[in-house]
């Protein structure tokens, strides 16, 4: 349910004229921990892993170990360079940067590991059923926006078109095509600009505090903390030292309510 107090003090502000949500565990929920799992050197790692191997050429002669020892050691390079700076990871630059540190030359190969990756992603996507209807609603009231961190834009607007909630949405913007990710604010500046809003009349909603809600607030945008997905949301808002939410709902469907309570402001 929607908070009957917001979380921080703020003063009266403009009426909103558009809500901009984030993807997963927002409007759509990815349950990655349901994706099949592997032992590897006593350590359970995703199977897609092994999909991932699979789609090397048959003769290229890489076993398991160094693949994924490879892949590893790719990732945490890219999570210092990329990661830690807010900067966005395409998936094809991932699997490229794998193939090169492998030694396997194929210009195509990128691609199809991406694709293979991203197949196993959707298969965990589900949409609570009243969200689509919800959107039909909103969308009647204010203008709707997208601004979601994913590392393949493809991926994304296919999800969106599975559920049917591209045709709702007046703004979509993804990190693989500004190149950079939540909580920096060119991203929130980016689908700012597609909606031509002021900050001051946005509800951002998002399941992540450091890049929902911090990256939301720090460009003055009310946030709006869906805690659908989040586990020990209490906990975690102990935790967390940054911003506080303006808005903490379990359901997207209270966004009606904090509508109500701002078109008056």
């Amino acid at each position: 349910m929607a908070s009957s107090e917001k979380q921080s003090e703020v003063n009266v502000r403009a009426p909103v004229r558009a809500i901009v949500f984030d993807l997963f565990d927002t409007l759509v929920d990815l349950y990655t921990e349901k994706l099949p799992h592997i032992e590897y050197r006593g350590h359970m790692i995703p199977a897609s892993a092994r999909a991932l191997h699979a789609a090397l050429p048959h003769r290229s002669g890489i076993d398991f170990d160094m693949f994924a020892s490879t892949l590893a050691e790719v990732d945490k390079e890219f999570q210092k360079s990329h990661y830690k700076e807010g900067i966005e990871l395409p998936s094809d630059t991932r699997f490229a940067a794998l193939c090169d540190r492998l030694g396997v030359s194929d210009a195509k190969l990128p691609s199809i590991m991406a694709h293979v990756h991203m197949g196993l992603l959707r298969e965990q996507v589900a949409m609570p059923l009243h969200h689509l209807g919800l959107l039909g609603s909103l969308s009647n009231r204010v203008q709707l926006g997208l601004c979601s961190n994913f590392s393949h834009t493809v991926t994304a607007l296919t999800i969106l078109e599975d559920y049917g909630l591209h045709s709702h949405l007046d703004a979509i913007v993804i990190s693989e095509e500004v190149g950079i990710r939540k909580p920096r604010t060119e991203i929130f500046e980016a689908v700012l600009d597609e909606l031509a809003v002021a900050p001051e009349e946005v509800l951002h909603v998002g399941d992540s505090l450091g890049a929902d809600v911090d990256g939301a607030s720090a460009l003055g945008i009310r946030s709006v903390w869906i805690t659908r997905r989040v586990k020990e949301p209490e906990t975690s808002l102990e935790n967390h030292d940054g911003a506080a939410p303006d808005y903490q709902i379990d359901d997207l469907a209270d966004l009606e309510c904090i509508l109500d309570e701002t078109s008056t402001a």
